[in-house]
């Protein structure tokens, strides 16, 4: 059975503002499922110009491959940050590199070596030399080694940190993709000869603080199997992707509309349909299926109807949900709730120039309020109304920032009050008489 149980769609309606594009992200976010929002509007149907609906998956496909490549790179840290201490210990004590003749010799050697002949002499003198370095290591081994334990224990105390040091990194080619047709559907050129060249190394003056970085970075690249990488976050996308289409109501082909040169907007619908029924895409990671992947539909649907919609994409969002409006309660607790609310968030901000700002219970009731009221008198924009009141609320205080004299500030109801006496005022009840 478990085959034929696909994700139930949703198709989320409410007006701007209210919280359908969060309630999304948080549930990918819950779940730990690669997420991407499209807007509807930036498609359209195949022949004309645009973007194609396949590009949506293939976005899909590259958010879950770079998720699944950070949750690999954390497990190889632990891993890397020892081999990056061993180099750096290399760079800092000398003599204790790998002799130069360790060189791997490249593809081209052969050619580039008279033809890849030595005469016996060269041989014996290679030898030769050879065996005399390693017997210089050797008589040296006891006092490098002791001088390595040293300057690992002074690493580990960190007073190295700020020695300059010089490291090898891989020198790292520009991108060299071809792109078709701007879809994601990259032939990468340097793949082709990447593996017959040797790699390119740099030569980078860096403190060791620095190079730690570059270093556990580079080693933890190196330790990860891209190929089982891209194996996991295709099936991942497959089966926990969230692909949330915004503005979907603007698609929508309403008789509102009338004929024009929005010619393309059912064709889009049309478009969207095979994918979010179950098809397979083609990325450049492989083909993916896209029968349980998690499709929202989100829209405003103030002018089109959900009706709207032509009944075949109708029925791919079983799921309706209509939002309601925000109440003065519920900005109040957008203020207040969440871990990183807009208020916890300006107290942070302001804590940054050295200023404390104390909002009282009353202020954050009447901040509230006033944002009711805005989007009751003048647009409705939802809960983005909160930016712009405190923003108009703390711009005084922001501007003249900082300033010694004050390090703490109490933002009261009055205080709010006398900010927004000449915004806010009762409806005028003349426009009405007629």
């Amino acid at each position: 059975m478990m085959e034929e149980v696909t994700p139930k769609n949703i198709l989320m309606m409410g007006p701007t503002g209210v919280g359908k594009t969060e309630i999304a992200r948080r549930l990918a976010k819950l779940m730990d499922a690669p997420f991407v929002k499209v807007e509807a509007t930036k498609f359209t149907e195949v022949g004309y110009v645009g973007r194609d609906v396949d590009s949506m998956v293939r976005d899909l496909v590259e958010t879950a491959i770079r998720i699944t490549k950070a949750s690999k790179l954390e497990e190889k840290y632990a891993v890397a940050d020892d081999i990056a201490e061993e180099k750096i210990i290399d760079a800092i004590v000398p003599g204790s590199k790998k002799a130069a003749g360790d060189q791997k010799s490249g593809p081209f050697d052969f050619i580039l070596n008279n033809g890849g002949y030595q005469s016996q002499k060269q041989q014996y003198e290679e030898q030769q030399q050879k065996k005399a370095e390693e017997e210089a290591v050797k008589s040296s081994t006891g006092d490098l080694g002791l001088q390595r334990e040293q300057v690992r224990q002074q690493l580990r105390e960190g007073r190295l940190e700020d020695q300059y040091i010089e490291i090898q990194v891989t020198d790292q080619p520009k991108s060299n993709e071809l792109d078709m047709s701007n879809e994601g559907m990259g032939i990468a050129i340097g793949n082709i000869f990447g593996d017959m060249m040797p790699k390119k190394t740099k030569t980078k003056k860096v403190t060791v603080r620095e190079a730690r970085k570059i270093l556990r970075e580079e080693e933890a690249q190196n330790l990860i199997d891209m190929d089982q990488v891209t194996e996991e976050a295709l099936t991942n996308a497959e089966q926990n992707g969230i692909i949330f289409i915004d503005e979907i109501d603007k698609i929508a082909s309403g008789s509102s509309y009338g004929s024009g040169a929005d010619v393309s907007r059912e064709g889009v619908q049309r478009d969207i349909l095979p994918i979010v029924e179950g098809s397979v895409v083609n990325t450049k990671h492989g083909p993916v299926k896209t029968d349980h992947m998690l499709f929202i539909g989100a829209g405003a649907f103030s002018v089109a109807k959900p009706e709207d919609l032509i009944p075949e994409l109708q029925g791919r969002f079983p799921i309706r949900v209509e939002l309601e409006n925000l109440s003065e309660d519920d900005f109040k607790r957008i203020l207040t709730v969440p871990q990183n609310a807009l208020i916890k968030q300006q107290i942070a901000l302001l804590e940054t120039e050295g200023v404390e700002i104390e909002f009282t219970d009353d202020a954050i009731q009447e901040i509230a309020h006033m944002a009711f009221l805005m989007n009751e008198q003048t647009e409705n924009i939802g809960a983005r109304r909160l930016h712009t009141i405190i923003e108009k609320l703390l711009e005084d205080i922001s501007f003249n920032l900082p300033d010694p004299s004050k390090d703490k500030i109490v933002v009261d109801r009055e205080y709010v009050e006398q900010k927004f006496k000449e915004k806010i005022h009762p409806v005028e009840l003349d426009k009405f008489i007629l």
